[in-house]
């Protein structure tokens, strides 16, 4: 069968229109937003419109389908306000997951926006604590790993295990290259690889990793600026895609490019996953 190798397609004109797009440019597995992802909230999923996306799914064949939370949501907000709004935010989008049958929502953990880092990931876990006690439990959140920017959590595997501690099932990671590229993990080396995965083994494990963001990284190692290329087109490289996608640990796992668009809205999505297949062999 083939590798769940995806990318983040549009939802215009509806959820289930991803389906046809996603097979268009050859991809096996999906990522969308169920929503405006520069909105707070968005009427429910009706049940007419998660039935239409149930039944283009199946028809599809597609395999691992994920959603990605909104961009304004930040469960490490100093703010109070701030705060329980990005916290009715996160219970709408497992709750639209929910309606959905979508078991993953992924999300960037957020900024302590100058408190610290301490402050911010108690309040990330304070959070979580209060979401997860009304939602779905088949619906798992997936943290993502941050480039490091600014006051962003989530740079380090030490501070997503801090955020995740205690919540078993409910949590898991969401691996981006880009990120971690950027945030000082040499993913474009033989031994920075070896190095990065034996850190995530030991600060995480690889039984909470069920994702992979598919990136190039526009900046090196370090520059801790988020910024995404094409496969092979930024300072990650071929041979660092290649050494991944060939790692017999996460052959199982799907991997979703985020990369640019190009003219035709999906044609680089196209030439991305045909490259990352040649590079898995398949």
């Amino acid at each position: 069968m083939s590798r769940p190798f995806g990318a983040h397609m549009s939802v215009a004109g509806g959820l289930e229109q991803a389906f046809a797009r996603a097979l268009a440019v050859g991809a096996t597995a999906v990522q969308i937003f169920t929503k405006n992802a520069n909105r707070w909230s968005a009427p429910p999923v009706t049940a007419a419109e998660a039935r239409a996306f149930r039944d283009a799914w199946q028809a599809s064949g597609i395999g691992p389908v994920m959603v990605h939370d909104a961009y304004l949501i930040n469960l490490a907000a100093p703010d109070p306000d701030n705060w329980a709004r990005s916290k009715a935010a996160m219970r709408e989008e497992l709750q639209r997951c929910s309606a959905l049958g979508i078991p993953f929502l992924i999300a960037h953990p957020g900024a302590h926006v100058g408190s610290g880092a301490a402050t911010g990931i108690a309040r990330i876990r304070a959070a979580l604590a209060e979401i997860f006690a009304d939602s779905d439990p088949a619906v798992r959140l997936l943290l993502e790993n941050t480039a490091g920017q600014g006051s962003y959590l989530g740079g380090t595997f030490e501070e997503l295990a801090q955020m995740m501690e205690g919540f078993g099932e409910r949590v898991g990671v969401c691996f981006d290259t880009c990120h971690a590229h950027a945030a000082g993990f040499d993913l474009a080396s033989a031994e920075g690889y070896e190095q990065t995965m034996a850190a995530f083994a030991r600060e995480i494990g690889f039984g909470q990793l069920f994702a992979f963001h598919l990136n190039d990284s526009l900046k090196g190692c370090g520059s801790r600026v988020d910024r995404h290329a094409h496969i092979g087109a930024g300072a990650i490289g071929t041979d660092g895609f290649a050494r991944l996608v060939r790692d017999p640990r996460f052959v199982h796992l799907p991997m979703v490019l985020e990369t640019p668009k190009g003219d035709d809205g999906e044609e680089m999505d196209r030439v991305n996953l045909a490259l990352l297949r040649r590079l898995a062999g398949e």
